[in-house]
């Protein structure tokens, strides 16, 4: 077992000038209960301040202690890993091919942006030659001020709907297959970079989430990409549809099922940004660790640079580099 401390990372938040969607933190645990009989009036002041002082250590117990609400969507260690990596509160986009760096240094300074999704790897991406992207192009942007989000294109659904994602579909062999993946993409994470504590972003296209056998492939395969991730030292997150593999991994969370992603990527477009009001989602799940591409293929030009975008919503965990 491989289990992973990480004490590297500093807790790091980046914000950038999108406004805020998210809902309001919402206190969900019970206010502490005294039930003790009163301290007779012939206890010492010494006896009286004890009692106080254990009673406000129970209280801090009580606001410190893990919530055990059924609607917590991933594991404890996913809480801890979780304060030591680098969160970004702001507008993202992505875009098939890395942009090359003079383009980005454009776009830092007249677009919204602050956050860049990568297809760093997997053997299901649109654009498999990445021909900027490396280790230097990493530092650099880093250097720059931008996020980055790195997202894996790996197998897909045997039911996914893409006519150009059924040549990579999953396997007979879901739960191997996920760990191999897993492997690769914390291999080519670290190869450009990102060091452990980062997070990674397995990408499964829009699928039948309807067709149970499709389903069930999908989970096995998630949940073992997931734990192997976890293994490694790094973050999974997840991308997909919101109606079909964001939606499927919801219902999980809600049946307690194990190894679900630590951070949620979902796509619904043409709706405006919606990080706390997508209806897939339960309002209280997966706090500070979403991301809503709400706009997608849309042409944008910044500093004289144009690139056809994605557009995103974050409020999540990204890559840890340096």
């Amino acid at each position: 077992m491989r289990r992973f401390k990480l004490t590297s990372a500093p807790l790091t938040t980046t914000s950038a000038p999108l406004a805020k969607t998210s809902a309001p933190l919402t206190k969900t645990s019970a206010p502490l209960t005294t039930t003790s009989a009163p301290l007779a009036k012939t206890a010492a002041p010494l006896t009286t301040a004890f009692v106080a002082l254990v009673t406000a250590l129970l209280a801090l117990a009580t606001l410190l202690a893990p919530s055990a609400s059924a609607d917590d969507g991933w594991e404890w260690e996913d809480r801890v890993a979780d304060a030591d990596a680098v969160s970004f509160r702001g507008a993202a986009f992505d875009t098939c091919n890395t942009p090359p760096l003079d383009t980005m240094r454009a776009w830092r300074k007249s677009s919204p942006y602050r956050g860049v999704g990568v297809y760093f790897a997997g053997r299901g991406r649109h654009c498999p030659v990445q021909k900027n992207l490396n280790e230097s192009w990493v530092g650099q942007v880093h250097d720059m001020g931008w996020q980055v989000l790195p997202i894996f294109v790996g197998s897909q659904a045997p039911c996914v709907y893409a006519e150009n994602k059924k040549k990579v579909k999953i396997g007979n062999q879901p739960a191997k297959q996920g760990r191999s993946e897993a492997e690769q993409a914390v291999q080519e994470a670290a190869h450009l970079g990102m060091r452990e504590g980062s997070a990674l972003y397995l990408d499964l296209e829009a699928y039948n989430a309807n067709n149970a056998a499709c389903a069930r492939t999908v989970l096995d395969f998630v949940r073992a990409w997931n734990r192997e991730v976890r293994e490694l030292g790094y973050l999974p997150g997840f991308y997909s549809s919101a109606e079909s593999g964001v939606r499927q991994i919801e219902q999980a969370r809600v049946a307690g099922k194990s190894d679900l992603p630590a951070a949620i990527w979902f796509a619904r477009w043409r709706s405006g940004p919606a990080l706390y009001q997508e209806a897939a989602l339960h309002r209280d799940a997966w706090q500070h660790r979403r991301i809503h591409q709400y706009a997608g293929n849309s042409a944008e030009t910044h500093g004289g640079k144009r690139l056809v975008v994605d557009r995103n919503d974050v409020d999540a965990p990204v890559a840890y580099i340096g």
